[in-house]
Parts: structure tokens; C-alpha cells; sequence
């Protein structure tokens, strides 16, 4: 058995692959191609932690993640944070899948990356079908020598992805592999009607979703189909830890209580997660815990404005302190007695609508939006 086949079998097995075209593209399109010889990875697993392959050093070892179901990042900033990868073969194959590409569509992909999956789709439509955008030129120069490696030559764009590119459109298919927040609306535009967009919608709130949408009367209507994460579009990447000046101004905070414990606004379900995207948009949180057990959540907009509620154990209620132009704690509480009084639906029943007037979250229907009013 070959490696490429080991990687297909082993996510046909996982249930991560269930069309036999894209087992066939998994052994045409050879991912060892498209690994640079030195890199780190990370199972796709839950605690696994990273670790560095070299293939001069331990080509085994390389090899063998190589062909396993890791991510394997190809480009790290200076503050060791990870700016681009070569995803994980199980979440790369449910996309395609999603796709649904057919043997003529035109395709756009937004983050050529390493260029795998753009050889995957080349395999699939046909390399003058595909277009796909890098805003890294020099990402984008690599990706073309791997696919030349491969055998691939689709059209490469060194541009923003968030405009698309509207000189190859308009497009059947759009692949994104980058998260996104807000999805631009070029890519509505620069789609045919019936298109399909398939995309790693990523909210503030919570973990990403896998979001398939099609575009039809200059909209597109989405449905989440599961969870992923991936690193976000370039311009909608976030800040990281509690805003600037928080330490200083948590003194003239205003102060309340509530009974409802901060732990369950996170990681307690998709669909809550999603209640309070769609009613709280622009806030997103960040968990700090301490070895005796107390937890403090914080809600962060761009407002700016922040809260803090601290869980301590064996109390009732929980101080709460918010500050800045918008009460985030009474927001995000709302959203939560929402979700409760809805009957707790689960991510199945959400969907994201993209149109000229902007991107709104509804509820079992496209003419249902959330609403906090």
C-alpha cells in the first residue's frame, strides 16, 4: 500500500471521507509534495501538541506525518505565531466534498497557501478552471514550484482575497481556506447564480464553522455544517488576550452580580455560540482560569468595550464589571436567556445570509434574522 493510499484509507475509516473521486485525487495529488522539508505539526487530534519534522534529519518521521491527519505549518511570524499551514487532510477533504465541483466549473480559491489544495482542484476541473489568491508573494511563489512539481499550472494572484478577483469571474465555486468573520460581498459578485461558496465561517464567539453557501438574486444563503478552525483572513485577524488599558480601567468599571455561571457561555454549544454571534455581533471572548478553580471570562468588542465575570467556586453569584460604550455582560446574558428560552437549538437550525446590506445570522429561515429588540 502507498502512502497516499494509507492517508485516504485512514479517512475513509475516520468517516472524513465519502466520495471515491476524492480518494482518486488524494493518490494523484501527492501531499509530500507540497511540505517543505522542515516544519512543525500538529495531530488533528484534541491535546496533541506540536512538534518538529525534518525530513534530512528523520525522513521516517516525516514522511509519516506527512502522510497523517496533521496540519503542518509552513510559515511562522517572529512571534512564533503560525501565519500559514498545509491543513489537515480531514478537514481539507470534507470542504472539497462540500464543493461539489464538477468537471467544468470555474473555481476561485482564497489562500493558495501551499498550494495542495489548489492542485487538488486543478486534478478535479481542470488547471485553466482554477484561479486561487495568496496575499503573500512569497507563499505564492512557492505554491508555484510545488504545483509545478506536481504537474499543475492554475492561474496564482498575489492580492487581497477579501476582493477576490474579479478579472476570472464569474465563478462556479468558491474554496476559502482561511477563516473569515465577516465574508466579503465581492465574492457574492464575482459568483454565477447557483454558485456555491464553501468557507470556515468564524465568528468571534466560539469555534469556526464549516459554511456552505449559494448564491442566488445578489445573496448568498449559508448553512453550518460542523466545526473547524482555521487561521483567520489576513485583514480580520484579532487581537489576542484582554484589551489594552483593562488593568487600569477595571477601578471605574461599573459593577453588578449575576447568577448565571461564565463557564457555560463557552464551549457549551454550537448553537449557543451561534445566539450570540448573531444577536452580540463583534464580541468575542477569552477564558482565564487559576489553580483554585476560579475562572474569569471576558467579553471584548472593538467599540471599544469589555466585561469580566469571575466564577469562584461555591458561590452563588459571580461580580460582573463592564466598561466602555456598551454593556457586553448584559448583552451577552440576554443572548444566552435567549438561546434558553428558544429551547437550545442546536448549529443545525442557524444560518448566515451575505447581501449588499451586510451579513445577518437567522434562525430555522433566511427571514428570520436574530434580533436582540
Amino acid at each position: 500500500m502507498t502512502e497516499p493510499e494509507y492517508l485516504a484509507d485512514l479517512l475513509l475509516s475516520a468517516g472524513r471521507l465519502a466520495d471515491e473521486r476524492w480518494r482518486d485525487g488524494l493518490l494523484a495529488v501527492p501531499r509530500h509534495l507540497f511540505v517543505p522539508a522542515r516544519a512543525c505539526a500538529v495531530p488533528d487530534r484534541p491535546r496533541h501538541a506540536a512538534f518538529d519534522i525534518d525530513r534530512d534529519a528523520d525522513p521516517d518521521l516525516w514522511r509519516e506525518t506527512v502522510y497523517s491527519d496533521s496540519v503542518i505549518a509552513v510559515q511562522v511570524d517572529g512571534q512564533g505565531t503560525w501565519t500559514s499551514s498545509c491543513s489537515a487532510p480531514g478537514i481539507v477533504v470534507p470542504f472539497l466534498q462540500e464543493l461539489r465541483p464538477l468537471e467544468h466549473h470555474r473555481v476561485l480559491e482564497i489562500g493558495t497557501g501551499t498550494g495542495w489544495t489548489a492542485a487538488l482542484l486543478s486534478w478535479r476541473v481542470g488547471e485553466k478552471n482554477v484561479t486561487s489568491v495568496e496575499i503573500d508573494a512569497e507563499l505564492s511563489e512557492r505554491a508555484r514550484a510545488n504545483l509545478e512539481a506536481a504537474g499543475y499550472a492554475p492561474r496564482l494572484v498575489v492580492g487581497d482575497g477579501a476582493k477576490g478577483f474579479a478579472e476570472g469571474a464569474p465563478y462556479d465555486r468558491v474554496h476559502v481556506t482561511c477563516g473569515v468573520e465577516r465574508v466579503p460581498y465581492a465574492w457574492v459578485e464575482q459568483s454565477r447564480p447557483g454558485a456555491v461558496m464553501v468557507l470556515p465561517w468564524s465568528p468571534p464567539w466560539g469555534p469556526g464553522h464549516l459554511a456552505r453557501f449559494t448564491v442566488a438574486e445578489g445573496a448568498a444563503v449559508g448553512r453550518l455544517l460542523g466545526s473547524c478552525g482555521f487561521m483567520m483572513l489576513r485583514s480580520q485577524r484579532r487581537p489576542l488576550g484582554p484589551p489594552d488599558g483593562a488593568v487600569e480601567q477595571r477601578a471605574e468599571a461599573a459593577r453588578s452580580v449575576t447568577r448565571v455561571d461564565p463557564r457555560t457561555l463557552v464551549g457549551d454549544a454550537a448553537g449557543l455560540d451561534l445566539a450570540i454571534a448573531g444577536l452580540v455581533p463583534g464580541v468575542r471572548s477569552l477564558l482565564e482560569g487559576a489553580m483554585d478553580g476560579s475562572v474569569r471570562l471576558w467579553a471584548i468588542s472593538d467599540d471599544p468595550a469589555w466585561a469580566t465575570v469571575d466564577f469562584v467556586p461555591g458561590r452563588a453569584e459571580f461580580e460582573v464589571r463592564q466598561h466602555g460604550a456598551r454593556r457586553l455582560w448584559d448583552e451577552v446574558e440576554a443572548a444566552f436567556l435567549r438561546w434558553v428560552g428558544w429551547g437550545q437549538p442546536g448549529r443545525e437550525r442557524f444560518g448566515v445570509t451575505v447581501s449588499a446590506e451586510g451579513q445577518r445570522v437567522w434562525l430555522d429561515r433566511p427571514d428570520q434574522p436574530l434580533s436582540l429588540a
